[in-house]
């Protein structure tokens, strides 16, 4: 991937909900290199299911854009450990997939052994993610980086060229102020009964 172009185009895939929902509201964000956004999309997927991976390659369908160089996600287990396979979403889109989280862990299997007793297959699919990778941006903050479908040079180039303020990639900063939003306001209109 010619990491370095001026065109390159990002999808980037935040996600909110709260305590209590029964859904998580996915916002992706189509963004150039210069910053300019350049088209979005919103899925759902279920809160403490194992539906998001559907949710980020939703997105990208009804997109329907060919121009798209990157996914890159806001972590790879959301939505009360909804576990996404960046693999499959790859292997769907021939598009390669970048998981950004931004805390050290010792990793969440036993807080999923603990919430799922027996959910062998949300373990291993959580499993199946392997260990995340640190890199130190040019702007000196630390992010942890899981790839499927590029480098993991080509990921930290892409995610450096991003950053612009702070640690948070602007596609993933932009998907998750929008998925925050809109989650708030679906969920109001959801209780005045509005459609």
């Amino acid at each position: 991937m010619q990491t370095s172009k001026s065109g390159i185009r990002i999808l980037g895939i935040a996600e909110s909900f709260s305590q209590g929902a029964n859904n998580s509201l996915f916002a992706g964000v189509v963004m150039r290199k210069d910053l300019i956004i350049d088209g979005f999309a919103f899925s759902h997927a279920t809160v403490g299911g194992m539906d998001a991976t559907d949710a980020v390659i939703g997105i990208f369908d009804k997109l329907n854009r060919r121009d798209i160089n990157c996914i890159v996600l806001s972590g790879c287990v959301v939505s009360w450990f909804n576990i996404i396979d960046p693999d499959l979403i790859f292997k769907t889109t021939n598009v390669p997939v970048i998981g950004v989280t931004y805390e050290d862990s010792k990793g969440l299997k036993e807080h999923i052994i603990h919430h799922f007793p027996g959910d062998e297959n949300r373990l291993s699919a959580y499993e199946k993610l392997g260990e995340r990778t640190f890199v130190k941006l040019d702007n000196k903050y630390g992010i942890y980086i899981r790839t499927a479908g590029l480098l993991k040079e080509e990921a930290f180039s892409i995610c450096n060229s991003f950053a612009k303020e702070g640690k948070i990639p602007e596609p993933l900063r932009v998907a998750r102020l929008l998925a925050r939003s809109f989650f708030k306001d679906e969920n109001r209109s959801n209780i005045l009964n509005i459609s």
